[in-house]
């Protein structure tokens, strides 16, 4: 049973995932990515705008969904990761434009200001996990190349 097809590739899934996380940038892109979600969800507290309520509930709402997805809030599947990182992605770019769509007049330059640099770090955290999960994906490729594997029976 050791040696399925299905039990060798989880194990190797697995320890891709080691490998992406376990390094200090993977580290410290996960923690970083996760203060974000956490300051976008309290800053319309923090910067003084939660009196926005459309605003501050698609602030608050977002943040929570950004460090979820970016902190492994949905478990360490990094064969998942580089889908989760562009979901993460397209909510960071949401909070940019996200002053200008909500209903409401809400774009003050408090908010606007707000958002357009949390949004940018967001995307950049994001598209940072994207590339690591990439580069696991290919250190794992460049490793199935170098030494293939022999099955017992």
């Amino acid at each position: 049973m050791e040696m399925h097809p299905d039990i060798i590739d989880m194990r190797e899934r697995h320890e891709m995932a080691e490998r992406a996380t376990s390094t200090p940038q993977g580290q410290a892109v996960g923690t970083l990515a996760f203060l974000t979600g956490i300051y976008l969800a309290a800053s319309p507290w923090i910067t003084g705008f939660n009196g926005l309520s459309t605003l501050a509930v698609n602030n608050l709402l977002v943040g929570l969904a950004y460090a979820l997805l970016m902190s492994g809030g949905f478990g360490r599947a990094y064969e998942r990761t580089h889908s989760m990182a562009w979901g993460a992605c397209a909510l960071g770019l949401w909070t940019i434009v996200a002053p200008w769509v909500v209903a409401g007049d809400v774009s003050t330059t408090k908010t606007i200001v707000n958002n357009v640099i949390t949004g940018v770090i967001a995307a950049l955290l994001a598209l940072a996990a994207s590339a690591a999960a990439r580069a696991a994906e290919s250190g794992k490729a460049r490793a199935g190349t170098a030494a293939p594997h022999t099955r017992r029976g």
